[in-house]
């Protein structure tokens, strides 16, 4: 088996070397992917050798699959036709405008597209990326428009007894400004890190186009690590190039919940900010929902702004913290203090989705004011993007 994995790679890299031998010599390279007028999508993949060549990626039909959190949808494959040349293709359905991610399957040695260089990691995998324009794609791309800055910034945190790090996004115009902004906190779910909403969620993107479009108002957006077991995102700390983890220590155990502080006092020391509640919103998406969801009831008077997209609900009942003591109370302060909104997305097919019935019915019950969004789909990025794109025009008004 090792044998013929080390073959395949072999291949693989061969028909690279081929691709950049095309180009050097003025020789026709590969196309892949070709995004038509149409909206369809043709992807090829140069393999001779090569038995068989799949594809799978989030524009295809999903399937049912069974996961330690239960059944989900999850992207299905397809076959690609092998013509005289060696070269393998595969034309997709006329597909929505968005961005989405794929990889192709080599004998069954899962790889990238040879021909793309564009590549995203999420949490210790990686996927090509095309974007199909002509609608909210749009607002994913890089567009004719003044642009924010994205830095990488290191922060004390005392709480967990090292440095962190966090990504923040400045709107076009604050080097030059002297005006103070509101502040998004903006989290990310398991196994991702203070990366994923600017890799995956195309967060700098959306706030330049919404922006600029005069949808949502200028704020800076301060993208956090949830893991507080890491400096940094894989690669980027200390440890060096370690394998990205979805399972770590401390992960949703009250902890980052608990030192939350820490990164305001930073954000609210170096950047010029409306420090108060009504400029202040966080949102997250699945452990960044369970972390947003705790921490604006946690410390009741800190946030008129929240945002639980496909959010994990409930502690698991062997941790032990006392951010989770009081749930019902604290929630309860949080909605007497007053807040301006309390907004929940989830997908019909996402495994959280009784979770987050039951969460609206507690809420219900209680009397406190949300606003509820349901979409098609799953527990994937094709939804987080749309979230950030709906809430962050609500913000700050």
């Amino acid at each position: 088996m090792k044998r013929k994995i080390t073959i395949i790679a072999v291949i693989i890299l061969c028909s690279m070397a081929t691709f950049a031998q095309q180009a050097l010599f003025g020789g026709a390279p590969i196309v892949s992917p070709e995004v038509k007028a149409d909206h369809t999508v043709t992807f090829r993949i140069q393999a001779p050798a090569a038995d068989s060549v799949q594809i799978t990626g989030d524009f295809l039909p999903t399937v049912k699959l069974k996961t330690q959190w239960g059944m989900m949808d999850v992207p299905g494959t397809a076959k690609l036709t092998k013509d005289e040349k060696g070269i393998w293709t595969f034309t997709s359905q006329p597909l929505a405008s968005d961005l989405y991610s794929y990889t192709v399957i080599v004998d069954g040695f899962k790889t990238t597209d040879p021909s793309n260089v564009y590549i995203i990691r999420d949490v210790a995998s990686v996927f090509n990326v095309f974007i199909v324009d002509g609608g909210k794609g749009d607002l994913y791309e890089v567009s004719k428009v003044p642009h924010g800055s994205v830095t990488r910034r290191w922060y004390d945190s005392p709480g967990n007894g090292m440095p962190r790090r966090v990504t923040v996004y400045t709107p076009a115009g604050y080097e030059a400004s002297k005006d103070k902004y509101p502040v998004l906190y903006l989290l990310h779910g398991m196994g991702g890190d203070e990366e994923a909403w600017i890799a995956l969620g195309r967060t700098s993107q959306i706030l330049d186009n919404l922006i600029a479009q005069g949808k949502a108002k200028p704020m800076i957006v301060v993208m956090t690590n949830g893991n507080v077991a890491q400096e940094a995102a894989p690669g980027e700390s200390s440890l060096g190039y370690a394998k990205p983890s979805m399972q770590m220590e401390h992960t949703m155990d009250g902890k980052f919940e608990e030192t939350f502080p820490d990164v305001i006092k930073f954000v609210e020391s170096n950047y010029r900010v409306k420090a108060d509640k009504a400029d202040r919103a966080i949102a997250g998406l699945s452990m960044g929902g369970y972390h947003s969801l705790h921490i604006s009831r946690y410390y009741p008077n800190t946030f008129d702004y929240v945002g639980l997209f496909s959010a994990a609900i409930i502690p698991n009942d062997k941790v032990q913290s006392k951010v989770y003591e009081n749930i019902d109370s604290t929630l309860e302060t949080q909605m007497k203090n007053g807040y301006k909104l309390y907004w929940i997305g989830i997908g019909k097919a996402d495994f959280l989705y009784k979770n987050i019935v039951d969460y609206r019915a507690k809420l219900d019950k209680m009397g406190m004011k949300y606003t509820y969004v349901e979409t098609e789909g799953g527990h994937t990025w094709t939804n987080w993007r749309v979230y950030l794109s709906q809430f962050a025009p609500l913000l700050f008004k």
